[in-house]
């Protein structure tokens, strides 16, 4: 088993990957989005709670100096409810995507997974 890197380090590694997930969702899935067919409004849907999520885990990590863990679950647990409201706007606009869309957000909600696992570990 992989150790589990230190809450501080998570807060970061959770507010870059907001911060990217910001980005496409924003910018760049919006400018191509035939080629992934998500429509946008639901992409800038997505885009505006990644973008609070980002600010959220850049300023704890680099605010806070001990107790990160309360805040860790936090993120957490807005992690995992950003991550229902994804499954649930996948679904519901399956039709439109196309495979480059599913493949998208397949592999962000598997990031998503992932991530929301290693700060279950580290905070509790």
């Amino acid at each position: 088993m992989l150790p589990t890197p230190q809450p501080k380090s998570l807060l970061l590694l959770d507010g870059l990957g907001a911060l990217l997930s910001t980005l496409c969702l924003g910018l760049i899935l919006p400018a191509w989005q035939p080629l992934f067919g998500m429509p946008k409004d639901i992409l800038w849907i997505l885009a505006a709670p990644a973008a609070i999520f980002a600010c959220y885990s850049l300023l704890c990590h680099w605010l806070l100096r001990q107790n990160w863990e309360p805040y860790l679950r936090i993120i957490m647990l807005a992690n995992a409810l950003y991550c229902a409201l994804s499954i649930y706007l996948v679904v519901r606009h399956f039709s439109q995507l196309t495979p480059l869309g599913i493949a998208y957000f397949s592999l962000e909600l598997l990031i998503l997974a992932i991530l929301i696992t290693v700060e279950y570990r580290a905070s509790f």
